[in-house]
């Protein structure tokens, strides 16, 4: 079931893991024990989406966070 829209207050916490999931399966793989994006120097991927994940924070308000400290995870 494909959600339209992946908005806090649309979702579930569920739906947000899963968005979020399969937002990040587009590189190829798996995130289970991947690390890619810390190599990367883009932090830990578990603590970045978290606020989302949670219900704090939309994944537009974190991706530009993430772009205005030049792709560092604080």
């Amino acid at each position: 079931m494909k959600t339209k829209s992946i908005l806090i207050k649309d979702t579930t916490k569920e739906d947000r893991i899963r968005i979020v999931q399969e937002g990040l399966n587009q590189c190829g793989g798996a995130c289970d024990f991947c690390n890619g994006c810390d190599n990367l120097g883009g932090g830990s991927v578990d603590a970045f989406y978290e606020p989302y994940i949670n219900g704090e924070k939309e994944l537009r308000e974190l991706n530009e966070e993430y772009r205005s400290n030049t792709g560092l995870v604080k």
